[in-house]
């Protein structure tokens, strides 16, 4: 026999040897009676000497509850609050019904579900009415919903078709801030003995191996007549967490190099910036909804940049305005207000950073990118987040076409993101014609916007000194991260948690081949 072992691993090797097939960590917990860590060492023990083989099992999905969700079941799902108020009070209006909930919003939200399907009907005045209980499936859906808060965490998988489906429609969807769920997807490993390494009689004689001498033994000389496992100085021992880039970190710059070296230069910019250079050389109108405070954030000191250069003033005054211009644009037919053009803000989109490479002079033909930081206000949700890093490239190139920046985009979906289903949908931008929104499928969100491209308009060219075509991409480089980090919430790239940490890690060095096709080629 070559190798010693230690009573943790004679109890994994004994449930290896009867297995039928590889066997995950949950099953194997379940069989040996080990606990988490001890099998977690075992499983270390015998993958140093090579004695299993180690499997990818089905991806499994930890079902946990939201801080949204835990405030509801604190305050009462708002259907049974409803149903529930009007069986107390038969004379309870809508607006009474409203008084006093800290959420009116989720509150008429409910009541509209309740009497689209039936439940509820209003009389008169107001007045609301049951008609009808509750279905069982969504009493059941609160049911689980209240276990799950319960035992902190489920698996998705451990449960019947039908409760996974019911949970299913009750997790946090795109685009919603208040799901109250939330499914985190995680690949799973599956073990199986090496065969013809171990047999039986040599785990039987190692069962009776002791693997210390305490000071009892010697004291009592009790060791005497005893056997005893042999150490291994070969045998690895435990690595200890060692600090690391954080992942998303790591993978900016990863998709940083390979742009690079693919022949891209990259761009920089001031997160403050002017609305000029923001939007007006972009030819966005000054009376676009994107302009709103509400969608922007304007910098209260100081308020205005220095003035504007008068050539370059003159020539998007005019592209605006419709008069005479080098584009031969009719433009937006709009007054242009020059102050407005001043107002400063924090930079809303890395295509700022475009328009101030094509007025520098670019070489011709060129590729120019960034990995730009943008502000805007949204509601934070999976999907969505105040700040967020944007994905910024052109090609200037005479033959730069739609059908060159469609093969960009596919290239960026799936081997930066990872992405295996992509999506293309018409848009529209005031700044491109024509335009594309790239769309991908995530595991858990099911599919979401990447972002925008197209061709840039000549009234942004031709102002900026630019006679050749110009492809352009705007994309959210967070939520690539997010497919290729096996995340399923955008404020988990920029988590503390170790355990979430630890995980994108090892997300992270399974997809560690970012334009792996494109330097074959290169």
């Amino acid at each position: 026999m070559t190798h010693t072992f230690h009573p943790l691993e004679v109890t994994l090797l004994k449930a290896l040897m009867t297995a039928t097939e590889p066997e995950d960590a949950n099953k194997l917990e379940s069989r040996t009676q080990l606990s988490s860590g001890q099998l977690s060492m075992a499983l270390g023990w015998l993958e140093a000497k090579k004695l299993i083989e180690i499997h990818p099992g089905p991806p499994e999905t930890e079902v946990t509850v939201t801080d949204s969700g835990r405030e509801i079941l604190e305050e009462g799902f708002p259907e049974e609050v409803i149903i529930d108020r009007i069986r107390k009070d038969p004379t309870l209006t809508i607006a009474k019904l409203r008084e006093g909930v800290s959420d009116p919003a989720t509150i008429s939200k409910a009541i509209g579900d309740l009497k689209s399907q039936g439940i509820i009907s209003i009389l008169e005045g107001g007045i609301l009415a049951v008609t009808a209980p509750l279905p069982e499936s969504l009493v059941r859906s609160f049911d689980l919903i209240r276990a799950i808060e319960k035992e902190g965490s489920i698996l998705l998988e451990s449960l019947p078709q039908e409760d996974r489906e019911l949970l299913e429609g009750q997790s946090r969807k795109r685009g919603k801030g208040k799901g109250i769920l939330r499914l985190d997807v995680r690949d799973t490993r599956c073990f199986s003995l090496i065969p013809g390494l171990v047999d039986l009689e040599d785990l039987e004689l190692e069962e009776g191996a002791l693997g210390a001498v305490t000071p009892e033994m010697l004291q009592n000389k009790t060791y005497k007549g005893k056997r005893f496992r042999p150490y291994s100085l070969e045998t690895p021992a435990p690595r200890p967490p060692i600090g690391l880039l954080h992942p998303y970190r790591s993978y900016l710059d990863e998709v940083r190099g390979h742009l690079v070296r693919l022949g891209f230069t990259e761009m920089s910019g001031t997160l403050v910036e002017n609305e000029f250079w923001n939007m007006d050389a972009l030819f966005i109108p000054q009376t676009h909804p994107a302009r709103n405070i509400h969608d922007i954030y304007l910098i209260r000191e100081p308020r205005e940049s220095a003035l504007l250069d008068p050539e370059l003033k003159k020539e998007v005054r005019a592209v605006h305005a419709g008069t005479e211009n080098s584009a031969g644009s009719r433009g937006w037919r709009q007054p242009w207000s020059e102050a407005q053009s001043r107002r400063l803000l924090l930079r809303s989109q890395g295509t700022a950073l475009s328009a101030h490479q094509m007025a520098s002079s670019p070489d011709v033909p060129g590729k120019y990118f960034a990995i730009a930081r943008c502000f805007r206000y949204d509601q934070v949700d999976q999907t969505h987040a105040v700040d967020f890093y944007q994905a910024e490239g052109i090609v200037l190139e005479p033959g730069a076409s739609f059908k060159t920046l469609l093969g960009l985009l596919t290239l960026f979906a799936k081997e930066v993101a990872g992405a295996r289903e992509i999506h293309f949908k018409p848009a529209y931008f005031p700044f491109t014609e024509p335009s594309v929104e790239i769309h991908v499928k995530h595991p858990v969100l099911g599919w979401m916007e990447l972002g925008g491209a197209g061709l840039f308009r000549p009234e942004v060219t031709k102002p900026l000194g630019i006679d050749v075509p110009v492809i352009a991409w705007g994309l959210g480089i967070d939520r690539m991260a997010m497919m290729s980090l096996g995340l399923s919430d955008i404020r988990d790239l920029f988590s503390g948690e170790l355990s979430t940490i630890t995980r994108m890690h090892e997300a992270r060095a399974k997809s560690r081949s970012v334009f792996k096709n494109t330097e074959k080629g290169s």
